[in-house]
């Protein structure tokens, strides 16, 4: 009995090792069987979508009846139609777009578009003896020090850029905010992050109302360089530059195709100056942040082959309190872009005026003789020549100066205020800069000798 179990089981490892190959290749049959009917469905798809191709490719382009009014023999040579792309092609022109848009999306709470943006610089620098210790001073310092140099990234940039909803009358708002960090102490360990500028726009076919932190109304340009991005460069030498709250409405008019005008009014913060070595005991009388009002007014005009010119006057009015008193600060401005061809650029800004430390100037804006403010006379500018030699090379030169007038000041004041700088700014990359500047910083003290600082900076910024 048992040698016939043997038989048995012998028989029936064949047939059962049969019946599992037949299994798997069932099996591999059935995913072959769906396989060709895939790729039978893939392929009936395309031919649909090129059928519906070539007949939309057809409408939009009908060819023109033959005419036989001079044919006589010839015939007309046939002309091949143009090559469409086909859907693999197509196919993959979307997925790079889709990838692109993954890349540059930043998700939001509102679900509204958002896109990051800035820049990593690096700066390089070698300051002069008057440097008060700063990584780019604005003033020649009168305190002893020694020429140091270093490196910082503190004046890195990061921003947000933001789109919001349609509104009603065809308007939509946008924004944006930026940082840096320039807050702190010049430690590379200790540095902090700080607001630079932010607003949140509500635009339309002709109007804007802008709310938020930004330049001056009366002093929208400024020169171009990155050796000096933690505050504006110029600053204190003819260059209105205070970052501050402000509300600001503009009108656009056309004057056909090639002309126009800008018409800009608002509120701006001032941020009045509260020294305490300078004021002694009326500094805390000072009251820090007064309401302005601001105009400006731009005019352009475009020309042939690149050149254009822009010119707009301005006017700022506001007032300061101190001692129980009030002193006014009112500027009248004119600034200016003149490009005569697309590679030449000359820009600018003229001030006049007084009191004009509240919005950016030299941080002196009145004295106190006996215990009547006055307010300083303040006269400034600034002007700049950029040659655009190619699309990666430019090159620029600019200074600017503030003079108050020495009735009004105090003895140890600064009665005038001159920079002149050039620099070299080329494009190593689609998004790669390296810059090279070269400055020198007068400080004209009030019955105390003039002062000078030199700098130098090599820059390298990344942008994203």
């Amino acid at each position: 009995m048992a040698f016939k179990c043997r038989y048995v089981i012998l028989f029936l490892i064949p047939t059962l090792l049969a019946a599992q190959e037949k299994s798997e290749f069932q099996q591999i049959m059935e995913r072959l069987d769906r396989l060709e009917q895939e790729n039978r469905d893939l392929a009936a798809e395309v031919r649909s979508l090129r059928a519906e191709l070539a007949a939309s490719t057809g409408a939009a382009n009908p060819q023109p009846a033959a005419t036989t009014a001079n044919a006589g023999n010839q015939s007309a040579p046939a002309q091949a139609p143009p090559a469409q792309p086909t859907i693999d092609e197509r196919v993959a022109v979307q997925e790079r777009r889709i990838e692109e848009q993954a890349q540059s999306k930043v998700e939001a709470s509102q679900k509204f578009p958002v896109s990051l943006t800035g820049m990593v610089l690096f700066n390089g620098f070698l300051n002069g003896k008057a440097n008060n210790g700063q990584e780019d001073p604005t003033t020649a310092s009168l305190s002893g020090a020694t020429a140091y140099g270093g490196g910082s990234l503190g004046q890195s940039v990061l921003g947000l850029l933001f789109q919001g909803p349609h509104i009603f009358g065809g308007g939509q708002i946008n924004g944006n905010l930026y940082m840096d960090f320039f807050g702190g102490t010049s430690s590379s360990l200790n540095h902090l992050v700080r607001l630079r500028v932010a607003s949140v726009e509500f635009d339309w076919a002709h109007t804007s109302l802008m709310v938020g932190q930004e330049k001056p109304i009366i002093a929208p340009r400024e020169p171009n360089s990155l050796a000096q991005v933690g505050v504006s460069p110029l600053t204190g030498s003819g260059n209105l530059w205070l970052w501050n709250p402000q509300v600001r409405l503009e009108q656009r008019f056309s004057f056909g195709d090639q002309a126009g005008l800008r018409a800009q009014v608002g509120v701006y913060q001032t941020s009045e100056p509260s020294s305490v070595n300078r004021l002694g005991e009326y500094a805390s009388t000072v009251s820090t942040d007064r309401p302005s009002i601001e105009g400006r007014f731009e005019f352009w005009r475009q020309f042939s082959k690149g050149a254009r010119i822009e010119i707009a006057p301005g006017f700022h009015e506001s007032s300061t309190h101190v001692a129980g008193a009030s002193v006014s600060s009112n500027l009248f401005t004119v600034d200016w872009l003149i490009q005569p061809v697309s590679k030449l650029q000359l820009t600018g800004t003229f001030f006049t005026g007084q009191n004009a430390a509240g919005v950016g100037g030299i941080r002196q804006g009145f004295s106190i003789f006996g215990n009547q403010p006055v307010g300083i006379g303040a006269t400034g500018g600034w002007a700049q020549f950029s040659i655009l030699a190619t699309q990666r090379l430019s090159f620029n030169f600019y200074g600017g100066q503030e003079s108050d007038s020495p009735r009004d000041l105090l003895n140890g004041d600064i009665a005038r205020n001159l920079t002149y700088a050039g620099n070299i700014i080329y494009r190593l990359g689609p998004n790669v800069l390296l810059g090279l500047e070269a400055s020198q910083l007068r400080t004209t003290y009030f019955q105390l000798p003039r002062l000078f600082n030199d700098h130098y900076d090599l820059a390298v910024a990344y942008l994203f």
